[in-house]
């Protein structure tokens, strides 16, 4: 999430964006015997939200499918830096126009054809209105872009098999390295045939490929293996992933001290207590690129206007974060002062207004008795959560910290999964308050606002709308300055800490563990295992 100062040429991305990062953590010592490039990895997962089409997958789950079976025009290392993949270059002179060139000669799994129109028409297809894609927003700075009627991105052409341009609406210095994001990857040909179907097999040109018409066992797992016309940075040294689509993480982790699991991304809180004695140096505990809220949108009852500002408030302010953190997280969470997270440049605990944030149990009581005085609340106060990520205990503890503090009611509200989650939240069917956050797609503070903050973005569950807001965002988009644009996005973030759409909690560690007979594991900022480096005995 780094916005660099881009020069007039070209920009060869090797190190744009680089964080100080650890990078990698746990996979055990050196090889006992040579490695089986054969080898099927496993690992756990959740089952996707959506089809597995890449400008509708913006979950943590679908992501960690359709990232191993696409590649972009650039992918990001373990440290967040931007890498060309299929990318040969991308160059401008005014951070407005980019002609980008990709390597000649590549293919999708199934051998056809990967040209310019394959970015192009994916695009296209991910922009439109029509087409419902969860992730359009990601398109937004490009020429031709609405999300008030169907047209088509005017700033997208194609000049040859391997060239094609890309217009911007304002000069944007970081467009380059958000290029790498799951949105942006290429479609074939046959994907606008029928893309329902597309997206329950979907074909694509990364390091793996679904293994069969049938990897692919809803609620159970996906199974993939090898790509062998990849031909990028990325070349799997293991011969495929199987991922488990667990129940509940107390199960993964079963299983990881079974040995029947090689990499798990995260430790269950019932185990925090004891998992660095269980695994010793098979564990996994580094910051990443997490960020975690709960979200009131202003459509529940209590929470519109003056009356919602100050019970959001209040709410904050009688959450005991560090309380919780060390408790519950062992540690393993950092009480949050913004909306982004401490890995990505532009971070800063100083904002004004970030007091909101920290537990005060006096100044909650007074917020909440002003909303009183507006409206006397009744009912229950409840966060949504999915019972199969391992949530319940922090859930608990927040609404008796509430509880405890405000002196009503409050308690946590389970969905049996993720995607029933996920389908009430995206409906708007849910009625309560509900756990949410985000993974970062790219490494900049701009990718933790604009989505879920923007007016209209994709993952803008509560459908937060400020105008001040946006044209912070956009002013900051547009500069060619790091120093400069990372001041616009504070002040858009003072801004989010009035209003308080979602309340922060937590930054989060990636806390994992591996198998013992498994190497290389190296977990990257974003917290996802780089599976294509992992070997097996």
């Amino acid at each position: 999430m780094t916005i660099t100062k881009l020069g007039f040429t070209a920009i060869t991305l090797a190190a744009l964006g680089a964080l100080t990062l650890s990078g990698c953590a746990g996979g055990g010592a050196a090889p006992a015997s040579t490695p089986n490039p054969a080898a099927i990895i496993t690992t756990n997962g959740s089952e996707p939200h959506n089809p597995l089409i890449p400008t509708s997958t913006i979950e943590t789950g679908g992501a960690k499918i359709v990232n191993s079976i696409f590649a972009g025009l650039v992918y990001y290392d373990a440290d967040g830096a931007s890498v060309n993949d299929v990318a040969d270059t991308i160059t401008t002179d005014d951070n407005t126009t980019f002609t980008i060139k990709i390597k000649p000669g590549l293919t999708f799994s199934d051998g056809q054809a990967l040209t310019s129109s394959s970015f192009v028409d994916a695009w296209q297809y991910g922009a439109l209105l029509s087409n419902s894609q969860l992730g359009s927003s990601f398109f937004s700075d490009i020429a031709g872009y609405s999300v008030e009627t169907d047209s088509p991105l005017t700033g997208l052409t194609v000049v040859d098999d391997t060239t094609f341009t890309v217009a911007l609406t304002a000069p944007t210095a970081d467009f380059p390295q958000r290029l790498g994001a799951t949105a942006f990857y290429p479609l074939p040909a046959s994907a606008f045939t029928d893309m329902a179907a597309f997206g329950e097999s979907p074909i694509g040109n990364g390091p793996y490929m679904l293994d069969g018409a049938t990897a692919w066992k809803h609620n159970e797992k996906i199974d993939l293996v090898v790509n062998p016309d990849y031909a990028g940075g990325r070349a799997p040294k293991n011969g495929g992933l199987s991922i488990t689509f667990y129940a509940n993480q107390g199960a993964a982790y079963s299983d990881l001290l079974a040995n029947n699991l090689d990499v798990l991304d995260s430790i269950p809180d019932s185990a925090y207590g004891t998992y660095e004695s269980d695994l010793g140096d098979r564990v996994i505990n580094q910051p990443a690129a997490i960020f975690q809220s709960v979200t009131i949108p202003e459509r529940l009852a209590h929470f519109d206007g003056e009356e919602g500002k100050l019970r959001r408030a209040a709410l904050s302010m009688a959450i005991n974060r560090d309380e919780i953190t060390e408790i519950i997280f062992s540690g393993t969470r950092t009480p949050a002062s913004d909306f982004t997270s401490p890995v990505i440049d532009g971070w800063t605990d100083t904002l004004r207004g970030s007091d909101v944030l920290e537990f005060d149990a006096k100044a909650a009581k007074k917020l909440w008795a002003e909303a009183d005085d507006i409206s006397p609340w009744t009912g229950t106060f409840q966060i949504a959560y999915n019972a199969d990520g391992g949530h319940q205990g922090w859930v608990d503890a927040a609404s008796n910290s509430i509880k405890n503090t405000l002196g009503i009611k409050a308690s946590g509200a389970p969905t049996p999964t993720f995607a029933q989650s996920r389908t009430a939240i995206a409906d708007r069917s849910i009625q309560t308050a509900f756990r949410a956050g985000w993974q970062a797609d790219y490494p900049s503070v701009y990718n933790f606002l604009e989505p879920s903050f923007a007016t209209n973005a994709g993952s803008n569950d509560g459908e937060y709308s400020n105008p001040e807001f946006d044209a912070l965002l956009a002013r900051g988009s547009a500069e060619n300055d790091l120093t400069a644009a990372n001041s616009d996005f504070q002040k858009a973030q003072e801004i989010l800490l009035e209003d308080l759409p979602s309340i922060p909690l937590w930054y989060a560690n990636v806390t994992g563990g591996v198998g013992t007979d498994v190497h290389g594991v190296v977990f990257g900022w974003d917290s996802v295992p780089l599976f294509n480096e992992i070997t097996k005995d």
